[in-house]
């Protein structure tokens, strides 16, 4: 069994927590970081579920840019996330 490395992005909405995947394009949410994340990781494995029953995973994967020709047991972008920043930017003409 091989498992997919996968990024995960927490965001406060009010009082609930999104939680996004953006290599597979994937959204859930949760009360709190805890239950998103759960939650993320349940709507991501009926997603992987779904498309191996259609006879689809494979291409789902290679669309979203996984290499399955590897032979490594964990599959993973070539590009990772090494800063994720919230910045201000002047708003000119406002």
């Amino acid at each position: 069994m091989k498992n997919l490395v996968i990024t995960e992005e927490i965001w406060r909405e009010g009082n609930m927590y999104t939680a996004y995947c953006p290599e597979l394009d994937v959204v859930s949410c949760g009360t709190d970081i805890e239950d998103a994340q759960k939650n993320l990781i349940e709507v991501i494995e009926i997603q992987l579920e779904e498309t191996a029953k259609l006879g689809t995973l494979k291409a789902f994967l290679e669309d979203a840019g996984y290499d399955l020709t590897t032979s490594q047991p964990t599959l993973q972008l070539d590009k990772q996330v090494v800063a994720f920043n919230q910045r201000t930017v002047p708003l000119g003409g406002l």
